[in-house]
């Protein structure tokens, strides 16, 4: 009852997920994901182990059709398991157990890798797969526009509840590598919700140019949220509490301290 897309941004190294769901807040179990290492999809009857121990096989240098073959052979339930691997130098593999209900499935390409299952049909992992590879723009961009392509194409059988975005890479101050975590647990279109947040994130951060920001608006309230959330009495004593040494020049803050910012508000 679940649909993914992993992928691999060559330019700039970022490593990234998307995935939707007839289940409630599927961003906790089905995307794995570390800079410079890979990712990990598991789905169908999750076993959210297939996640880190995925991540240290691919680390340790294995293959992912290797790392699936580990992760499966230890498993009593892998005939219920579904699971796609990407690796940090593009090379994909999935796997779909026997007994997952269907229609299940997937395809893999150069750096990414789709997969499904409980689809109205094949044709859901090959919309995302055509809608990946003809777009453009950031990875984060792409890959939205291959999960709203899989549920055009029929999606889960079972409707739609959760949807969850997740890119790691270099220069993320959130631990993990997390450059975007976007989780929307139960909603009634998931997937809409999932591109409206990141359109709101895209707003504070990506859509901004230069080293400053001036703290007004969104700025402003998401900051002053922190610091009521955390009793912090002042932008001062939440960049030192942030370890940001120059934060705050007149009316503007940096991109560094607003970043630290979104980060310490995912905690």
């Amino acid at each position: 009852m679940t649909f993914s897309l992993a992928a691999l941004d060559r330019e700039t190294g970022q490593i990234g997920i998307v995935v939707q769901s007839k289940a409630f807040a599927v961003g906790l179990a089905v995307p794995w994901a570390r800079p410079k290492v890979g990712a990990v999809c598991t789905q169908a009857n999750t076993n959210m182990k297939y996640g880190p121990e995925g991540l240290d096989l691919l680390e340790q240098g294995l293959a992912p059709q290797e790392v699936i073959e580990r992760l499966t052979r230890a498993d009593e339930g892998y005939k219920i398991r579904q699971v796609g691997v990407l690796d940090a130098s593009g090379r994909a593999a999935n796997y779909t157990g026997p007994n997952c209900m269907e229609w299940a499935g997937g395809l893999t390409g150069d750096g990414w890798t789709a997969q499904g299952n409980i689809l109205a049909g094949p044709q859901v992992v090959e919309a995302m797969a055509a809608a990946y590879t003809s777009a453009e723009g950031p990875l984060a961009e792409r890959l939205l526009s291959a999960l709203k392509a899989g549920q055009e194409a029929g999606g889960d059988t079972r409707g739609m509840q959760s949807a969850a975005l997740l890119v790691v890479g270099e220069g993320a101050v959130h631990p993990g590598g997390k450059l975007i975590e976007i989780r929307v647990d139960d909603h009634h279109t998931p997937i809409d919700e999932l591109i409206r947040i990141y359109q709101v994130r895209k707003r504070l951060f990506d859509s901004r140019s230069g080293e400053w920001v001036d703290y007004q608006g969104d700025v402003m309230l998401m900051t002053e949220q922190l610091m009521r959330m955390r009793k912090i009495p002042s932008l001062k004593a939440l960049a030192e509490k942030l370890g940001i040494e120059e934060a705050i020049r007149g009316s503007k803050i940096s991109q560094r301290f607003l970043q630290a910012i979104a980060a310490e508000r995912m905690k």
